[in-house]
């Protein structure tokens, strides 16, 4: 399996990285951001594209992959919905409807989060774009596209996150994370799980099209 990866440099996308590295069974790993992760491996190959709402001077380079793993995203703490909708929405579908026109067999994974609003129409703003966002992304013609709901993530093997706010609450709460993990299965996973879960989804497909962290526990 060939992977596209969108926002490995954030918590989320290294896990994802780290687990597609590891698989046996991905052959090729083409990871698309605005920076570089700075790893080096057989498997990776990366390219820094700066403007994520245009890929046309790169589309030969976007075909011929069975999944793509789309982790890029942005706390919304501080922005407008304007602006959130600008990194959300239409980045996301930028990207998603680029490959859906140069890949048709792919399968897409997006990360979400939890309490997303599949209504896009609720009160929480976060919740209402990441739910247009979805809701965008299930109507495209892909073989298959699944949305990641986790709620609380773990990060593992030394990935942290880009977030101030979200290390400060990590390095605090981090010692009873694996017992709360265990007592409450459908608000936490960790990035191991995560990575593996997208993974996956992509090889052998899931029930559902929305995932949430039960469901990624299990799979």
């Amino acid at each position: 399996m060939d992977v596209l990866l969108f926002g490995a440099t954030g918590m989320v996308g290294q896990g994802v990285l780290r687990e597609c590295l590891l698989d046996p069974e991905i052959g090729r790993v083409l990871v698309i951001g605005r920076s570089p992760t700075g790893q080096r491996h057989v498997k990776l190959t990366e390219r820094v594209h700066k403007n994520l709402l245009d890929f046309s001077t790169i589309e030969s380079d976007l075909t011929g992959f069975d999944a793509c793993f789309f982790c890029l995203g942005v706390t919304s703490t501080g922005m407008t919905e304007e602006d959130y909708r600008r990194v959300t929405y239409d980045v996301t579908l930028s990207v998603a409807e680029t490959l859906a026109r140069l890949n048709p067999g792919m399968t897409f994974v997006y990360v979400s989060g939890q309490g997303t609003d599949s209504t896009s129409s609720g009160r929480v703003m976060w919740a209402r774009v990441k739910g247009a966002t979805e809701n965008a992304l299930l109507g495209l013609p892909f073989k298959a596209a699944y949305m990641f709901r986790p709620g609380v993530i773990q990060p593992l093997h030394g990935i942290q996150s880009k977030t101030k706010s979200y290390r400060v609450l990590y390095k605090l709460t981090g010692p009873i994370l694996p017992l709360l993990k265990r007592l409450f299965p459908d608000y936490i996973t960790n990035t191991e799980q995560l990575g593996r879960a997208m993974i996956g989804v992509a090889r052998r497909g899931y029930a559902k099209r929305v995932l949430e962290s039960r469901d990624i526990n299990r799979v």
